[in-house]
This record gives structure tokens, C-alpha cells and sequence, in this order.
């Protein structure tokens, strides 16, 4: 009996390795069906609430799917415009980078540090620093565009969910445990991921009126960077605040780089230490290391995209171990805190599965 229990752990160990290299290897196909996913399963409440208002599938497919194009278009254009000001603007901010990093010579020959101007030109080149800025808001607009070629399957998702209850129906033979067990999954991947997304919406929000407060340039277009990084685990606010920070010192100063940099450590204190614990709830919350390896994983298997989706998908993998008493256990020890119960049958599923 141990043997065989045993050899069923090599197996499913092997079959994960297998799995795993296999999503590496088709990252091209997987990555937009990731993102197709992840947008269809925050679209789903909305789905279903027109659904439930007898509106026919069809066409409430038509208006979650309109809503969606004119967010990701309008986004899409924000972010269009923006980086190309900020292209055009590159010269003189880099100019700007040179003047004040020659400007710490003289401060350092105060403390009688040995440092010249060519010392300073040889270890940051304002071209490459500024130039890297540009190359990584480049990949963001890439990213919302590959987005929005996504939404043809997002389509397809959407009408798949439409007739899911009576294809479960029709090929589950307790049907109504079934859909008790799939309606329960759903409702808590919606309810984590429509709270981290309204998180990270506030959060952008919050540091754009902060940008545009301090008089940074391009505010809107942080705050988007700051919304869509908020999905990273640890690192993603850092990298966030680097670009705004480095704006800050060379077209305000110092003193003015410092305060964004404040506002963002307060920014995402608050709404990431304090208030959203308290509306994720008990059971929705990843123990630290499952985060930061989480993000290794899905990093390896679909880079940026996979780090931006990291806890998304390791709570969809999280919250679907623990509806079933084999894999409660693992669902566990992902968790920061003890979560709860899964799904138990309704009353009726119990009188049906007598009959």
C-alpha cells in the first residue's frame, strides 16, 4: 500500500514536470489564453448579472465585450500618447540627467570624495538610463496591445460560460453538486480578483493625484503602470515607483524625486498592508513565500505576463485544491491563514444522489 502511494506521488510529480515543460515550450499559444482567462473571469459577475436581468447571452456578451473595447482602446490610446510625449521629451530630459549628475562633483569634493565628471558619464549614461525608461513603457503598450488581440478569445470564453450550466447538467450525473461546486469556485476567484483589480485601480488613482499634485509629467500614465504593476507581488510597486522617482529628480529635483517616492511607500502601505487584508478575507491571502516563488514559476514559464498573472493563477490553483478533501491539504499550506471549508452539497443534491 505504501509502495503504491508512493509511486502515485512519482507519477503526479512527474506529470507536473511534464505539464509545466509543456506550457514553457507553447508559451506563445498559452500566454493569450492566460490573459483571455484572467479578463473573462473578472467579466463574469458582470455576465451574469445581465443574464439574470433576462437579457439573452448573446447580447450580454455583445455589452460586456463593448465595454471592454472602449476601457482597452481608451487605455491603449492613454498610453499611445503618453509614451510618445515622452519620446519626444527624451533630449531634454536626458540633458537634464547629464546637468545634475555632473552637479554632484563639486558636492563631492566637499567630503573629499575622488570623483570628476568623466567618473560619473562612465558608470550612468543619462542616454542609457532615460533610453531604458522608454524600452520599458514600449513593452507596456506592447503588452495592452497583445491584450486587446486577446479579446477574441475572450469571446469565445464568454459564450462558453453562457452554456456551461447545461452542458454541466448534461454530463454530470449529480449535476446540482456540480454546479454548487463550480458556482462556489467561481465566486471566490471573482471576488479575489475583482477586489485585487479594484485595489490596483484606487491605487493608480491615487498615485496619479499625487503626480499631478506634485506637478510630474505624464501623471495618467504612472498611475496606469502603478494599477497594472499593483498585480506583482513585492516587486511590482518598486518597479512602479522607478520611473516616476527618476522623472521626478531630473525635471523637479531631489527634494520633489524624495516626496513621490514617499507617496508611493504610503500609497501602497496603506492599500496593500492594511486595507486590502481586510477585504480579501480569511482564507483569500498567500503565505509570503508561496508569493515570492509563485512569481519565480509563472516568471520562468511566461515572463512578464506570467509575473503580472502570478497570483491570479496560483489562487486559481490555490482555491481549486481545497474544494476537494485529497488536495485540502495542499491548499493549506499555500495559504497565509487557514481558509475556509469547500463547497458541501445543497439539500437537494443530497435527496437527488438517494434517488
Amino acid at each position: 500500500m505504501t509502495d503504491n502511494k508512493g509511486l502515485s506521488w512519482l507519477v503526479g510529480i512527474a506529470a507536473i514536470i511534464i505539464i509545466l515543460a509543456g506550457l514553457k515550450a507553447a508559451e506563445s499559444i498559452t500566454i493569450p489564453i492566460m490573459l483571455a482567462l484572467f479578463i473573462a473571469i473578472i467579466s463574469s459577475p458582470f455576465l451574469r448579472i445581465l443574464t439574470q436581468r433576462g437579457i439573452p447571452g448573446y447580447a450580454a456578451v455583445l455589452i460586456v465585450l463593448s465595454v471592454l473595447i472602449i476601457v482597452g482602446g481608451g487605455l491603449l490610446s492613454i498610453v499611445s500618447q503618453s509614451i510618445n510625449a515622452f519620446m519626444l521629451q527624451l533630449p531634454h530630459y536626458q540633458l537634464r540627467l547629464q546637468t545634475l549628475l555632473t552637479g554632484l562633483v563639486p558636492l563631492a569634493e566637499q567630503f573629499n570624495i575622488p570623483l570628476t565628471r568623466d567618473m560619473v558619464m562612465q558608470h550612468i549614461n543619462p542616454a542609457t538610463v532615460m533610453g531604458s525608461i522608454g524600452t520599458a513603457l514600449s513593452a507596456v503598450s506592447s503588452l495592452l496591445t497583445s491584450t486587446f488581440l486577446v479579446i477574441f478569445i475572450v469571446i469565445f470564453l464568454m459564450m462558453e460560460e453562457a452554456q456551461l450550466p447545461a452542458k454541466l447538467k448534461a454530463a454530470s450525473k449529480n449535476a446540482n453538486f456540480t454546479l454548487a461546486l463550480t458556482s462556489g469556485f467561481m465566486d471566490r476567484v471573482n471576488k479575489y480578483l475583482l477586489i485585487k483589480t479594484i485595489i490596483s485601480f484606487i491605487t493608480g488613482l491615487l498615485v496619479t493625484l499625487w503626480l499631478m499634485f506634485l506637478g510630474v509629467d505624464f501623471p495618467i500614465l504612472w498611475g496606469l503602470i502603478a494599477m497594472l504593476m499593483n498585480f506583482i507581488p513585492n516587486v511590482g510597486s518598486l518597479i512602479a515607483a522607478i520611473p516616476a522617482v527618476l522623472l521626478a529628480m531630473v525635471q523637479l529635483g531631489f527634494g520633489d524625486a524624495a516626496l513621490v517616492a514617499l507617496g508611493y511607500i504610503v500609497i501602497n502601505v496603506v492599500m496593500g498592508s492594511l486595507i486590502e487584508p481586510r477585504y480579501m478575507g480569511k482564507g483569500l491571502g498567500l503565505s509570503p513565500l508561496v508569493v515570492f516563488l509563485s512569481l519565480i514559476l509563472w516568471g520562468w514559464l511566461f515572463g512578464p505576463v506570467g509575473m503580472f498573472l502570478s497570483i491570479p493563477l496560483t489562487m486559481i490553483v490555490k482555491i481549486a485544491l481545497e474544494q476537494y478533501d485529497g488536495t485540502r491539504w495542499i491548499g493549506i499550506m499555500l495559504s497565509n491563514d487557514a481558509p475556509p471549508p469547500p463547497i458541501e452539497p445543497t439539500q437537494s443534491t443530497e435527496i437527488s444522489k438517494k434517488n
